[in-house]
């Protein structure tokens, strides 16, 4: 396609979506623009309002409902792509991510030790280490984004990897880049934004693999090299080292971020952690999750016809889960749109996702996160905002961009 072909197409794209958004008051088309963006939670009650599950406007269903979404991520019936269509060439390659069984199992299985409880276990002096180390060089004013919420799980998830001498303004570029392209490409900017950080992070990977096809290490890529050719394909070892990265710090980051703002947006809250970092941080955290999660959506497509919510789906029917309104459903959480650390979990948040596509690094992002709350809360109680809060450019992935900080 041509680039003047590209552009006309991404305009009518644009144009279709401004016009159903501003114009029609498509809820589903909000939140892809700026209200979405700034608050998403006023469009999901709307939805709400209107029933569990509702059309949108070209044929498919979105939902709100916890029961719902819970419903739709754990029924197999359901998948990430039809069967039978394959990925194209000019989407991004979320490797098992974005797989049905049984290559999704596959792929799974090999990811998975490196995030279970007990390998998670062993990273929390490597995490502790980390968080103490940027909090020794923040000064008394600082982005919190910049310098905290992104640069602890680059360290930990890169030395995972085995990735050498890794920089976190680099990494954290790529992964605001590859995670805005999940809203799709905005324009011509965009998308050779997009191809240009996509062959920087191939290009590294590249030499990764070469240095360790020589010199095998006790990390993630060598493990995958090992089994090459046998249990994953040369192919799909790069789409899962980059899933891996971009995914091992984009969802912890965010988490950080917006939990530090929902905490001192409720000031008692952030006091009550003070009075308490390790009773109290694991609950934050969960708490944050539930609030304001960092992924605020996904899709499953119906494999064969069935019936949802008292609806017939047919096979090739897509249903929005929208996770971010689901973890506000009054029907399953008292007092919702209430930050509350003391809140009773009788029912599991959304946030990581449910069934088989359940996040396999949610273990090291829920440690990560607790560690960065309590040591923040022991060693710098006197906290507060100090500037204006700038929300990244993205409405599936949903964190701050800059949280400047005092104290």
């Amino acid at each position: 396609m041509s680039a003047l072909a590209f552009a006309t197409q991404l305009w009518r794209q644009r144009a279709d979506l401004v016009a159903a958004g501003y114009l029609r008051r498509d809820h589903l088309a909000r939140l892809r623009l700026r209200p979405g963006r700034e608050d998403p939670y006023a469009i999901y009650e709307q939805m709400r309002a209107a029933g569990p599950l509702l059309p949108t406007r070209f044929g498919n269903l979105s939902t709100t409902s916890h029961r719902l979404c819970d419903a739709v991520l754990r029924d197999r019936r359901f998948g990430v792509r039809p069967d039978g269509v394959e990925r194209r060439s000019d989407d991004f390659d979320l490797s098992f991510l974005d797989m049905n069984p049984p290559d999704h199992t596959r792929l799974r299985r090999l990811a998975q030790p490196a995030f279970s409880p007990k390998a998670t276990a062993g990273y929390r002096e490597r995490v502790e280490r980390t968080v103490h180390s940027l909090l020794d060089r923040a000064g008394d004013e600082f982005d919190l984004v910049s310098a905290y919420a992104t640069p602890l799980p680059i360290a930990v998830i890169t030395d995972l990897l085995g990735v050498p001498d890794a920089d976190a303004e680099e990494f954290a570029r790529y992964g605001m880049v590859i995670g805005s392209a999940l809203d799709g490409v905005r324009g011509l900017r965009h998308a050779a934004r997009l191809q240009a950080n996509d062959a920087k992070l191939r290009a590294l990977f590249e030499s990764l693999f070469d240095l360790r096809r020589r010199e095998p290490a006790d990390d993630i890529v060598s493990r995958l090299l090992a089994v090459e050719g046998d249990q994953i394909k040369p192919a799909e070892v790069l789409p899962m080292c980059v899933l891996l990265l971009i995914a091992g710090f984009e969802t912890t980051t965010n988490l950080i971020g917006n939990a530090v703002l929902a905490l001192h947006r409720n000031p008692d809250q952030w006091r009550a952690l003070c009075d308490d970092p390790a009773g109290l941080a694991p609950k934050a955290v969960e708490e944050a999750l539930r609030y304001d999660p960092p992924v605020q959506r996904t899709a499953r497509v119906a494999l064969e016809p069935l019936e949802l919510g008292g609806r017939s789906v047919p096979k090739g029917q897509w249903v929005f889960t929208l996770i971010g309104g689901a973890n506000r459903d009054p029907e399953v959480y008292e007092r919702p749109a209430v930050f509350d650390l003391e809140r009773e979990r009788s029912v599991d948040h959304l946030a990581f996702s449910s069934g088989i596509h359940y996040c396999v690094g949610q273990p090291l992002a829920r440690l990560e996160a607790t560690i960065a709350l309590q040591v923040l809360a022991e060693r710098r109680p006197g906290l507060r905002l100090a500037g204006r809060v700038r929300r990244r450019n993205a409405t599936t992935i949903r964190g701050p961009l800059r949280l400047p900080v005092a104290g």
